[in-house]
């Protein structure tokens, strides 16, 4: 035992309390609506920033990858923080706000679907993304954290970590995408890849 024992077990021991909580519904939904997607030959569009960036793009990996690998079908799924080029840009020439907006416009059609993952639930380039994927006739999903922010009651769907610790929601955001990845699996089997 070490200096640090105290502390990983009060970390991980949240973390439990907190799985041991979640809303199954709002799991189940969250999973139904990019069943959906896939079955309507949808594009899902994924945008976090800071360490949900990272939760966005494994999300983006694992349903392009894992989900479909030996599929002739394939899952459609755009991770909008990826270009650091684009997202530099579009700060730099408007305004960070608007980073995922201006991709959407390029891209987004009615019926896709739009994820955006903030852990505050605040972040605005989110919001305002969300906020455009609702009024062109998206179909939006949240993933946030504390109170919910803004963003819960603007999505169509949310999968909401009640919890005031960042980096407890972001694992726990992170546990639902590989619980996703699983369960759209199109062979039904889970992949060790990545």
């Amino acid at each position: 035992m070490t200096e640090y024992t105290a502390g990983i077990r009060e970390y991980l021991s949240q973390l439990q309390q907190v799985i041991a909580a979640l809303d199954m519904v709002e799991m189940d939904i969250a999973v139904e609506t990019f069943r959906k997607a896939y079955e309507e030959d949808r594009t899902i569009f994924v945008l976090g920033d800071g360490g949900s960036a990272a939760t966005a793009s494994h999300l983006a990996c694992d349903l392009n990858k894992d989900a479909c690998f030996h599929a002739a079908k394939k899952f459609r799924v755009m991770a909008l923080n990826e270009s650091v080029a684009t997202l530099l840009a579009i700060g730099n020439d408007a305004s960070f706000d608007d980073v995922f907006v201006e991709q959407l416009k390029n891209f987004a059609r009615p019926g896709d679907v739009v994820v955006g993952i903030s852990g505050s639930g605040n972040s605005p380039n989110i919001l305002k993304a969300v906020e455009y994927a609702n009024t062109l006739g998206c179909t939006t999903v949240g993933f946030c954290g504390y109170d919910g922010g803004r963003l819960k009651p603007m999505v169509h769907r949310c999968f909401h970590v009640r919890f005031h610790d960042m980096h407890i929601v972001q694992d726990v955001h992170m546990i639902l995408v590989h619980i996703m990845a699983r369960l759209l699996s199109v062979k039904g089997e889970h992949s060790c890849g990545g």
